[in-house]
């Protein structure tokens, strides 16, 4: 019997329209909600180091002597755990993975030093 069903699929599946993609010569399209990398925009970033703390993967650290935001890409488990606690919006991921690599990939960014607003009182002097 089971014969039978295995060939009738096999028949079925003469005529069917293949099910795979054309996945290299066609851009795979990712649904909205996929987590690919996570991507930094350090102009609002205040060195606060949460995100760092709420990584279960120690993959992000924050040197704040030398104002650098470090991920190690290898180590990130694209969890989210740091997008969604970082208070200031700096860390978003992003729909797209990165391509695979026999090194280690450690991405190290430069966190801008912001100037204080002047008050009222330092600008009448």
């Amino acid at each position: 019997m089971a014969i039978l069903s295995f060939g009738r699929t096999l028949v079925s599946n003469l005529f069917k329209k293949p099910v795979t993609e054309g996945y290299p010569f066609e851009p795979r399209e990712y649904t909205p909600r996929t987590r690919g990398h996570v991507v930094f925009d350090g102009d609002n970033c205040i060195l606060c180091n949460i995100c760092g703390r709420k990584c279960p993967s120690n993959a992000i650290r924050i040197d704040k002597t030398e104002r650098m935001f470090i991920i190690e890409r290898m180590r990130c488990v694209q969890c989210s755990a740091c997008v969604d606690s970082c208070p200031k919006g700096c860390l978003s991921l992003d729909g797209h993975y990165i391509a695979p690599s026999i090194q280690k990939v450690t991405d190290a960014y430069d966190v801008p030093v912001k100037e204080k607003p002047r008050t009222s009182e330092q600008t009448s002097e």
